[in-house]
């Protein structure tokens, strides 16, 4: 069944998307100016990192008992209004503390609507299609990088860091409108349950074998990526020889290429099958994570190259991953599923990010050690994460 809607549908799940990642990906550019403005190391600013994504991974977890018990519509209104207002406090924040603090807020609602967006293009866009619905609504990742993010280092550069979470919560107060007016009530899933039939659901899903493959391949697939993505930025700076105003190109030039690349990976995985695509993309991911992890001083736009190419290659294993790990699952548990999908998600996020910072050593020269180690870490996930997915069954 085609949605009649479906336009406007997939283009207010990729702006609930778009803020959703500007507001995740934002703190990890500004690690450079944040470090030196609360003094902090690179295992303190790990955790401000890790504070969003154990909080989301967490809520998300709780969100698993419930969230196929409503109306996908009014759940996404509500953990929206609550991630806006997480992102005001964000941008209120005065110090180290008070911004983990409101990270951690944030981070509980956004984790919760990162399965929502996934559960309605589960419920609404058949598989036939779905990696390419998949491919548009995650496009909102490249315009987060491409716009979003280098938009928000600019205000920051011209005001303060406090600057584009008051941006970013000024659109989400738009979308907001958008999700009122386009999102349709989505219902069919829902059963008449008490909270003891969705802990006895919950427990189902984790026994299915299936199902913990599909976890194991997010836990790996994320892994494989977080170990290195927050403290790029850091490691530009600190050993490569970047500015910081310099960081702006990364996500300029990696967004750009992204956008052009990921909706052309979801039609090839809908027309020459989602392993296939993911297994090439797989191997293709290794060389960009080795060569960012072990960069000396090199020209910026060596640098620029190689961090482009870590978007592109990322972009294309996360599109058919996501959407086998989305059909590994019946309809009416897949709102619990992705719940789930999404809390080991972002803890794996908060994980990585953790354990990064715990490897990584500031030098007395202000040099960043032990980036490589990390690297290996991200080589070795994604390989375990490839032979995992192949033996994934699709059920929807």
């Amino acid at each position: 069944m085609i949605v009649t809607n479906e336009r406007k549908i997939l283009f207010t799940l990729a702006a609930i998307q778009f803020t959703h990642i500007v507001d995740f990906m934002i703190v990890m550019p500004l690690g450079p100016t944040l470090m030196r403005l609360f003094s902090i190391n690179p295992q303190q600013f790990g955790f401000i990192v890790a504070s969003y994504t154990f909080a989301a991974g967490l809520f998300g977890f709780l969100g698993a008992f419930v969230i196929d018990r409503f109306d996908r519509r009014h759940a996404l209104m509500f953990c929206f209004l609550g991630f806006t207002l997480g992102t005001f406090a964000c941008s209120m924040a005065q110090g180290y503390i008070s911004l983990m603090a409101a990270r951690m807020f944030t981070g509980a609602f956004g984790g919760i609507i990162g399965s929502l967006l996934l559960s309605i293009i589960g419920d609404l866009i058949p598989y036939e299609r779905r990696a390419a619905a998949m491919g548009k609504v995650m496009m909102a990742f490249s315009i987060a990088s491409v716009a979003g993010v280098p938009f928000g280092l600019f205000l920051s550069n011209i005001f303060s860091w406090h600057a584009p979470f008051i941006f970013l919560g000024c659109i989400a107060i738009i979308i907001f409108i958008l999700i009122i007016k386009n999102i349709p009530s989505i219902t069919s899933h829902i059963h008449q349950e008490t909270f003891r039939d969705s802990i006895s659901k919950v427990i189902e899903i984790l026994k299915d074998g299936n199902h913990q493959k599909a976890l194991l391949v997010m836990f790996l697939l994320v892994t494989g990526q977080f170990t290195v993505i927050p403290f790029i930025s850091a490691y530009m700076v600190a050993n490569v020889g970047f500015l910081e105003s310099d960081i702006a190109y990364i996500y300029l030039l990696g967004g750009g290429a992204s956008m052009i690349s990921m909706p052309l990976i979801g039609k090839l995985s809908d027309r020459f099958g989602k392993i296939r695509i993911f297994t090439i993309f797989i191997f293709l991911s290794l060389i960009p994570i080795y060569g960012i992890t072990n960069l000396n001083a090199a020209s910026l736009w060596v640098a620029l190259l190689v961090t482009t190419l870590f978007f592109v290659v990322m972009g294309g294993r996360s599109i058919p991953a996501t959407t086998m790990i989305s059909a590994a699952v019946v309809p009416d548990k897949r709102g619990s599923f992705m719940s789930l999908n999404t809390a080991v998600q972002q803890l794996s996020a908060g994980v990585a990010s953790f354990v990064s910072g715990q490897i990584l050593v500031k030098a007395t020269g202000g040099e960043i050690m032990n980036y490589d180690l990390v690297g290996w870490i991200a080589i070795i996930s994604s390989l375990v994460c490839l032979f995992t997915a192949r033996t994934l069954k699709v059920r929807s």
